[in-house]
C-alpha cells in the first residue's frame, strides 16, 4: 500500500467513526486520532488525549495549551466510554452529564451501583437521591 493510499483508508475511516455515538466510540476509542496542537477541531469532533476520549464542544484550532483535558469550554470528557463497565461516579460538566439509565458505582469502585432516573443528572447520589436509584444488583 503507498502512503496516498494509506491516508484515503484513514480519511474513509475517520468519515466512519465520526458518526458513532459517545457510547459507541468509546467501545472504538483506539480508531480515533489522538489530540494534536495546531489541527482545526469541528463540533462533535472526537480525540483522544492521554487515552481518554473526548468529544469537542466549539469549532477551535487548537494551541498547544488548549489540550482537552485542560479547557472543558471546547472538550467534554467522555464520561462512560465502555458501557461493559460500570464506572466510578466523577462531577460532570454540563457538557457531559450522566443522562437517565447511565450508571455508576458511589462514591468509590467498591461501593454500591447507582442509575441515574434523570437526563442531564449532574448530581451525585448523595447531592440529589431523588436523581438516582441504588441498584440491589449490578447490573
Amino acid at each position: 500500500m503507498t502512503y496516498e493510499e494509506a491516508l484515503k483508508y484513514r480519511k474513509a475511516l475517520d468519515e466512519v467513526i465520526a458518526t458513532l455515538s459517545d457510547e459507541d466510540a468509546g467501545e472504538k476509542a483506539n480508531l480515533f486520532r489522538p489530540w494534536k496542537s495546531g489541527e482545526a477541531y469541528e463540533v462533535g469532533d472526537k480525540r483522544t488525549d492521554d487515552g481518554v476520549l473526548y468529544r469537542c464542544l466549539q469549532a477551535h484550532t487548537s494551541q498547544d495549551t488548549w489540550q482537552p483535558h485542560n479547557t472543558p469550554g471546547l472538550w467534554a470528557k467522555v464520561l462512560n466510554p465502555d458501557p461493559e463497565v460500570i464506572p466510578v461516579w466523577e462531577q460532570p460538566d454540563s457538557t457531559n452529564p450522566y443522562m437517565k439509565g447511565d450508571k455508576v458505582h458511589y462514591p468509590t469502585a467498591d461501593d454500591p451501583v447507582y442509575e441515574s432516573l434523570v437526563d442531564n443528572n449532574v448530581w451525585s447520589p448523595e447531592t440529589y437521591p431523588a436523581g438516582w436509584q441504588k441498584l440491589l444488583t449490578e447490573e
